[in-house]
């Protein structure tokens, strides 16, 4: 749960998401996600991570590419995963595109048939660890779905991870079933939530000086392609307090 009784953590508790305007400065985004959970240590150890495209990862779908980034939660990796993710706009891409889109999979999970929602409850992924530094890149061994003694739901979930075998794969990745994380069943699993998400997804083009929060444990996500280069967020990652 949250830690303040305000509209945003009203608005996070009832849509999972939250969007906070007037947020100019690094001091200013941190004060304001202290009222959700604690900073924490992201893939390299630091606490802001910059979103912003570089050279050298054009053919591949990440966050320092402009390329779409598929469905997703943050860290599946990790235990747990960080449970609030929020994305602070320095710069707004001029293009039109960019977008932070979102989707509930509680909804997604819900909408399965008995055979399937047994298989994300009950079937272990190889959840692999990322990058460097920080606590819990080692990787853990977890269902789709992992209910923990609170009797509250994680989700982790990656398409790229369950159709390719990587979490940040060339865009023209072709891997056989038989060297996924979960084989076949995954990779349905995978085109199912995808074809969910884009029924049911929201789309937020985050504006300049605002903040968008959103719970980790319960929300998909992904971004649209876009070709505005000088689109620069700076990313948080929030565990419960």
């Amino acid at each position: 749960m949250t830690t303040a009784t305000t509209p945003h953590s009203q608005e996070l508790l009832d849509q999972g998401y939250t969007l906070i305007g007037d947020i100019t400065t690094d001091e200013e985004a941190a004060d304001a996600l202290r009222g959700f959970g604690t900073l924490m240590p992201q893939y390299d150890g630091q606490l802001r991570y910059q979103v912003k495209a570089a050279p050298g990862f054009e053919d591949r779908r990440y966050s320092k590419s402009t390329n779409t980034i598929l469905v997703h939660t943050e860290a599946p990796g990790w235990n747990p995963p960080p449970r609030y993710l929020a994305l602070h706009c320095r710069v707004q891409a001029r293009c039109g595109s960019g977008h932070t889109e979102l989707a509930d999979a509680y909804a997604f999970t819900a909408s399965l048939g008995e055979a399937e929602r047994l298989a994300v409850h009950g079937e272990g992924v190889d959840w692999v660890g990322h990058n460097t530094g920080g606590t819990g890149t080692a990787g853990v061994h977890r269902p789709v779905v992992e209910r923990t003694p609170e009797r509250r739901d994680i989700v982790r979930f990656s398409y790229n991870l369950l159709t390719a075998g990587h979490y940040d794969p060339p865009v023209d990745a072709d891997v056989p079933a038989e060297e996924l994380p979960l084989g076949a069943l995954g990779r349905e699993l995978a085109v199912r939530a995808e074809a969910f998400f884009r029924a049911h997804k929201v789309s937020v083009l985050i504006p300049e000086n605002s903040v968008l929060v959103w719970d980790n444990h319960r929300m998909l996500h992904a971004r649209s392609s876009y070709a505005d280069a000088r689109r620069h967020l700076t990313r948080y990652w929030l565990s419960e307090s």
